[in-house]
């Protein structure tokens, strides 16, 4: 059918005019609704215009709910795309306000509450739009099982920490359980220093000061990876030469200036 496939064209692909239109319309909305939502929180404001606020909301929830709808329509694979990622994002943005219609009385606006601000989720779907935004993402999806098993070995060695301090210092300084003492070694090696438990013997405050310097050596591994990953997505593009913006790779166009791009 001619009309689903310009439809899919418009709301998929990022390249003419009407494409590009499409994207930018649904950027300002997107970042509208954010807007809303984080006026909407101050009390102040929303006890004054509760009715604005409500007539807004339902308007772009519909607005987000036909193109999530169109998408759905014009894909492929539809059951593909619902259950992707971008389709989760797509549809947390819309569910909260529906939700709401489900849930009522007095003892359940804590959870209406709850299931309003999730509707912040539609901030995440900026990042399609975004290339630099693509790049990361897919560093960060690449890193991911690094990133997996340096978070294993930070927890074992916050556990071990903590499992100590609470051997040396005991529940009369402050450390009455390992799961405390773990809470401690987690403020202690990511450097935030609370401040709320902290060691009062010799050989506590020995441990404390192995664990501040490890922790200095632990923030800088994430970096790393994530640094590697985004050199290898950065490699993977075309450079454009006329305004040196970057492309995916197999671009024979730059879709920022569209100029040709040089064949590799």
């Amino acid at each position: 059918m001619q009309l689903k496939k310009e439809i899919h064209r418009v709301i998929f692909e990022h390249d003419k005019k009407w494409e590009k239109l499409f994207d930018v319309v649904l950027l300002w909305l997107i970042l509208f609704s954010v807007f809303v939502v984080i006026i909407e929180s101050i009390p102040e404001v929303q006890a004054v215009l509760f009715n604005e606020f409500y007539t807004i909301e339902w308007i772009l929830t519909i607005l987000f709910t036909i193109e999530y709808g169109l998408r759905i329509w014009s894909s492929p694979k539809p059951l593909k795309y619902i259950f992707s990622f971008w389709g989760l994002i797509d549809l947390l943005s819309i569910l909260p306000t529906y939700l709401e219609l489900f849930i009522t009385g007095y003892h359940y606006l804590l959870v209406v509450r709850i299931f309003r601000l999730l509707r912040v989720f539609r901030i995440l779907k900026l990042v399609r739009f975004n290339r630099e935004a693509q790049i990361l993402f897919h560093a960060l999806r690449g890193s991911s099982y690094k990133i997996g098993i340096f978070m294993m070995t930070v927890l074992t060695i916050v556990t071990l920490l903590g499992t100590l301090m609470y051997v040396i210092e005991g529940g009369e300084n402050g450390f009455t359980s390992i799961p405390l003492s773990i809470y401690w070694a987690i403020v202690t090696v990511t450097t935030v220093g609370f401040g709320d438990i902290v060691p009062q013997t010799v050989l506590g405050k020995f441990l404390s000061s192995i664990s501040m310097i490890i922790g200095y050596a632990i923030i800088a591994v994430p970096t790393g990876i994530i640094t590697v990953e985004l050199s290898k997505n950065l490699a993977n593009t075309s450079r454009c030469d006329e305004c040196t913006h970057q492309n995916p790779t197999g671009s024979q166009y730059c879709n920022q200036c569209g100029n040709m791009l040089p064949v590799p």
